[in-house]
């Protein structure tokens, strides 16, 4: 399997679709920085493209619009000077597509935001281009890329202007499960265990950018250290440019990722107003493009219906950078020298955890569940500070899993002290939520479990090679 055929295949077979339909469609494909936005379009419809431009990150219109006509010298165009402005370069694509051969046309505009310079006329121009034009075609496929959430939500899906309601597709491009980098690694001839592919995911998350960094020859904790913890190391600034990269006021957004990192539990939202000092209205704002970008997740405590939202960070590459990378450790072989260390094993603790919550589907799928209707969410008690539980699946055949997740190099054996703590904090779950359902623990763990005397406190087990399975 070569490399480009890896994993999307959902996406790719959504973007044939759109080239192969009838009428004219306006599709955005979007998604955090490094996700594979600009890959997946051009090795799905690469010899396909009629005309592609990616926009230049803060350059001045006036350069922007020297690099379209360069573009459009590239797809036929006469040469000639640059467009005086935007309404005049969407003319001339107008006509370079017009004059395409027979079939579906399809225009490729990657990193849009960038393109929408202050003053620049962008956004009117490209209305005017498909209102007053493309739309009325049945042979046009315009997509539009970008890892800017913010610009895409307010420009593309929320546009109270001509562009309202115009977007006719949307592809969220998320980050790979383990089973897609799986299907990386091995594309790629990285021999690696699933244990050790499962703390790749710990450290950089699903983003195929960061995997294909990984050499071949040599093992993870080398990786790391080559990547994150060397003189040079391509990533130790990652975390800034990430942010920077994706949100116009990056700021506000790392204040509330720091203040999320340092509750890995998850925190509401009042509790972020007070931590980061935003008004209410802007931090909503904040929230919602970190959830867009996949940087944080939100979800509801078991029981509650719109009040008490829980807000936590689930990017694992931001939260290894902060615990990691802010400072700098100083030691080029920081990640292999601290194998075993106390900070790694609670590092991997909490990391395991975010996997885990990254395949739900996955769980249910091993639970023998799929089939059914869930609603997961989260729990915290209300009398024992503390006590609370990150992934609970309610299930409509009257069962709650109550799950925890459990890292270990091996199978993990039960105590008798953490088998009363796993009695005791069902009986507090049961007793504040009054539910009549069964209530089961369920233990996500590595390798599975002892078989020892203590092990019938759990009722259910999911491990790393379930977590593996398709979605």
């Amino acid at each position: 399997m070569s490399v480009a055929l890896v994993g999307r295949a959902r996406e790719r077979q959504c973007l044939l679709d759109y080239a192969r339909a009838d009428e004219s469609h306006f599709v955005v494909v979007y998604g955090r920085r490094r996700v594979g936005k600009t890959f997946l379009v051009r090795e799905t419809l690469g010899e396909r493209l009629t005309f592609s431009f990616t926009g230049l990150a803060d350059q001045p219109r006036r350069r922007q619009l020297k690099e379209f006509a360069s573009a459009l010298l590239e797809a036929g165009q006469p040469p000639g000077p640059p467009p005086a402005d935007w309404f005049e370069a969407f003319d001339r694509l107008r006509r370079v597509v017009a004059g395409a051969p027979a079939g579906k046309k399809i225009v490729f505009l990657d990193e849009m935001p960038w393109m929408d310079t202050r003053g620049s006329g962008f956004v009117s121009a490209l209305e005017a281009f498909w209102n007053g034009w493309a739309s009325a075609r049945r042979d046009v496929l315009l997509i539009a890329c970008g890892s800017a959430a913010a610009w895409i939500a307010r420009k593309l899906f929320r546009a109270r202007g001509g562009l309202y309601n115009r977007v006719t597709g949307r592809l969220w491009l998320r980050p790979f499960t383990l089973g897609e980098c799986e299907e990386l690694f091995d594309a790629r001839g990285l021999a690696m265990s699933r244990q050790d592919q499962v703390e790749s995911y710990m450290v950089f998350g699903g983003i195929p950018y960061y995997l294909t960094l990984l050499a071949p020859g040599l093992g993870l904790s080398q990786n790391v250290d080559r990547l994150c913890f060397a003189r040079q190391a391509p990533l130790a600034d990652e975390f800034t440019a990430l942010y920077a990269s994706v949100f116009s006021e990056p700021g506000h957004h790392e204040r509330v990722v720091r203040a999320l990192a340092a509750h890995g539990q998850g925190m509401s939202r009042g509790d972020l107003l007070t931590a980061v000092g935003q008004s209410g209205g802007a931090l909503s704002t904040v929230l919602e493009e970190l959830e867009r970008s996949d940087f944080i997740r939100s979800y509801r405590p078991f029981g509650r219906k719109q009040r008490g939202t829980l807000f936590q960070l689930s990017d694992p590459f931001s939260r290894f950078s902060l615990r990691f990378l802010d400072p700098p450790p100083g030691n080029e072989r920081y990640w292999t020298d601290g194998i075993g260390s106390g900070a790694r094993n609670a590092w991997a603790g909490n990391a395991f955890e975010q996997v885990c919550l990254a395949h739900e589907a996955q769980i249910c799928r091993a639970l023998g569940i799929s089939g059914v209707q869930t609603e997961v969410s989260g729990w915290r008690s209300r009398t024992q500070p503390g006590a609370q539980i990150d992934l609970v699946i309610d299930r409509a055949d009257r069962v709650v899993n109550l799950c925890e997740a459990k890292y270990s190099d091996h199978e993990y054996a039960i105590t008798p002290a953490y088998e009363q703590r796993l009695r005791e904090r069902r009986g507090l779950f049961v007793a504040e939520t009054a539910t009549r359902k069964a209530v089961w623990n369920t233990l996500l763990t590595t390798h599975g479990l002892v078989p020892n005397a203590q092990a019938s406190a759990v009722q259910a087990t999911v491990t790393l090679a379930d977590l593996f399975g398709p979605d």
